[in-house]
């Protein structure tokens, strides 16, 4: 069992990045996170306005112009807010999703670059023992 946690121990470590400089890897981590985070923003945006939308016509169905349209468009404005609401559902669910993998992201590159900086730290200290 030793074995084979250290031959796992060997597989992890050496899938680790291993920059020549940390402070650079430690920039490109966090415009990667950057670049992420607007994604984000854009990711959320069709789920909102397909959500007010929704809301929109459903509002156009209660108010007092709801009361001059026939049967037939209210139905059918009515059928429309259902799929705007349910696609923006769905797209916000999207948006959930991604942000949790950008959650994770974050929390794998801070342990990476942690681990990086203990290797770099043991290194410098075994160079400064005799």
């Amino acid at each position: 069992m030793v074995e084979r946690n250290e031959s796992m121990r060997d597989r992890l470590l050496a899938r680790l990045p291993q920059p020549e400089n940390l402070a650079e890897y430690r920039k490109e981590t966090e415009d990667l996170l950057a670049k992420h985070e607007k994604a984000l923003f854009w990711e959320k945006a069709p789920s909102v306005m397909l959500s007010l939308l929704a809301v929109g016509l459903f509002a156009v169905v209660i108010s007092p112009w709801g009361s001059k349209l026939g049967t037939r468009e209210i139905q059918f404005l009515c059928a429309y807010a259902c799929i705007f609401f349910f696609t923006g559902a769905i797209m916000d669910l999207r948006y959930r999703i991604y942000r949790n993998r950008v959650e994770l992201l974050k929390d794998v590159k801070q342990v990476q670059l942690q681990v990086l900086e203990l290797q770099t730290s043991l290194e410098k200290a075994g160079e400064n023992q005799p």
